[in-house]
């Protein structure tokens, strides 16, 4: 054998060799960068489930926190939708701060009720003949963000011919908001008489929350 045999022979082989160096670093890289990016899924799928993990422990504990919850709700929120109960109460209320009412109504109902009109039940025939039948469903109106919890609009007026004065309507206000049934009252419309400032007539809106 030449020696410029050999040469070319000694040359081909450290060729073959850079080749398959350049081969294997790049196998091995490809092999690495694969590895490492399942090795990142993994991590975040165990970031994910720790953090999965911490919330149920919190929202256990806010369970426990909150249990007794549903039962102040229950205890403060009527679940009846009894109409006569809640003219009765109105009408206890007004009668022991001196305040005549006019009238007591409630929504009219696009499903019928044994109210008469529009479920207007005069206070001075309540709470006997007030009505008996339950609001139906059409007179409620879902209350935002309160999920089972509705809303029922009474509107009060006093009786014109017995007007009231000043800290009567006042006391009134406060007894109703102070009520489970009535405990907000929306808005207060006031009327002073002409022949004497001091004695007024009113209207109220008062919400009435159901949780049936």
């Amino acid at each position: 054998m030449t020696n410029k045999r050999l040469y070319f022979l000694l040359i081909g082989a450290v060729l073959l060799l850079f080749f398959s160096l350049l081969a294997g670093t790049y196998g091995a890289n490809k092999l690495l960068t694969a590895q490492a990016a399942k090795l990142t899924d993994l991590k975040a799928k165990s970031l994910a489930s720790k953090q999965q993990q911490a919330s149920l422990v919190k929202a256990k504990q806010e369970i426990k926190t909150y249990a007794g919850l549903q039962k102040i709700t229950q205890a403060i929120v009527p679940e009846d939708k009894d109409q006569a109960a809640a003219v009765r109460e109105i009408v206890n209320i007004a009668a022991a701060n001196g305040v005549s009412l006019g009238s007591i109504s409630f929504p009219s109902s696009s499903l019928g009720s044994t109210t008469t009109g529009g479920a207007i039940a005069p206070a001075s025939a309540a709470p006997a003949s007030a009505a008996k039948a339950s609001v139906t469903p059409s007179q409620l109106v879902t209350v935002k963000n309160i999920p089972g919890v509705y809303q029922l609009v009474i509107t009060v007026q006093s009786d014109a011919a017995k007007p009231v004065r000043f800290n009567q309507l006042v006391n009134f206000l406060s007894a109703l908001e102070h009520n489970r049934r009535t405990a907000q009252v929306s808005t207060v419309t006031i009327e002073p008489k002409s022949d004497n400032r001091n004695n007024l007539t009113f209207t109220l809106s008062l919400n009435e929350y159901i949780k049936p």
